[in-house]
């Protein structure tokens, strides 16, 4: 049940709760002037259990995103006016910007562990697909890593705003979120719970060194070619076969690395018959010749 009134801060203030939000001088004068701290950056981390009560409400959101967490019990959120309910072992990103409510729900209150984060990149890392998506509450396979991180961080902020523990935090806090976004990939899910797009690139590393038309892609995971093409380039930002040729070329610079294949090997191992074709392949996704690259003293 929604409460009709709350606090505007993302405060509660019942038993257990733990809570750090770092002062706006420190961020303003330490973080924000700083290019190696101010990319994606902690503004806050807390966790409250069984809260009871809690409730938030900002007209205009704020200019940083929340990751909220819940362990336990139960609530809800709402962005604009689409409202969510929230379970144990989901988790959901609020966007910059975007007028929010969240409160957690009377009869079974939710436990939270939450992070507030901004930074100069967080409007790229909130117009990318895979993050968007998780503006939608999402199942997260719960992990120790997960909550050995969120922990790493709190005790490095309890210890003050020195450049080392600021900068510590801030390294953390990008793998923290890759726990959440990137789940399945640290978690070892099955490839049947990947989308059609992981499959895909799955499927690409495994059948290396064929030749696969865009038409075989998309008729393996029963879409039409425009459709697949469309999906895999939202989620990746390549259409499919060049995101298959540069697999190809990365696979050909490690042979080029540590064997004595020829050129003419590589290529037709990596299923060109041209081997001239395959140099101009290469050398547009690597930059160089594959006979420049194996003379280039890598050490």
């Amino acid at each position: 049940m929604e409460k009709k009134g709350g606090s505007h801060k993302n405060i509660w203030y019942g038993q257990g709760r733990q809570r750090i939000e770092i002062p706006k001088p420190v961020l303003k004068s330490k973080v924000l002037v700083k290019a190696m701290l101010n990319q994606l950056y902690v503004c806050g981390l807390g966790y409250y259990p069984k809260a009871a009560g809690h409730y938030t409400s900002r007209k205009k959101g704020l200019p940083e995103n929340f990751l909220f967490y819940c362990v336990d019990g139960s609530g809800w959120y709402k962005i604009e006016d689409q409202k969510y309910d929230v379970g144990a072992h989901e988790f959901f990103i609020l966007p910059q910007n975007v007028k929010h409510s969240y409160g957690s729900n009377d009869n079974n209150p939710w436990s939270i562990y939450w992070v507030h984060f901004g930074g100069d990149m967080l409007a790229y890392f909130n117009s990318i697909h895979t993050v968007q998506a998780y503006f939608k509450p999402h199942h997260v396979k719960s992990s120790n890593e997960i909550f050995s991180c969120f922990s790493k961080i709190y005790k490095a902020l309890e210890l003050g705003y020195s450049k080392d523990n600021l900068l510590f935090a801030n390294m953390c806090l990008s793998h923290f979120l890759s726990l959440f976004i990137y789940n399945s990939r640290h978690f070892s899910v099955s490839d049947e719970k990947l989308n059609c797009v992981d499959q895909a690139i799955l499927y690409m590393r495994e059948n290396i060194t064929k030749n696969i038309s865009l038409n075989e892609f998309s008729s393996l995971y029963h879409y039409s070619p425009s459709r697949f093409s469309g999906l895999f380039k939202e989620k990746t930002g390549y259409a499919p076969i060049d995101y298959f040729i540069q697999m190809k070329m990365q696979k050909a610079s490690q042979l080029l690395d540590f064997t004595d294949q020829s050129v003419k090997e590589i290529s037709i191992n990596m299923g060109f018959d041209d081997p001239y074709y395959f140099s101009r392949r290469f050398s547009k996704v690597i930059g160089m010749s594959p006979t420049k690259y194996r003379s280039v003293n890598k050490d």
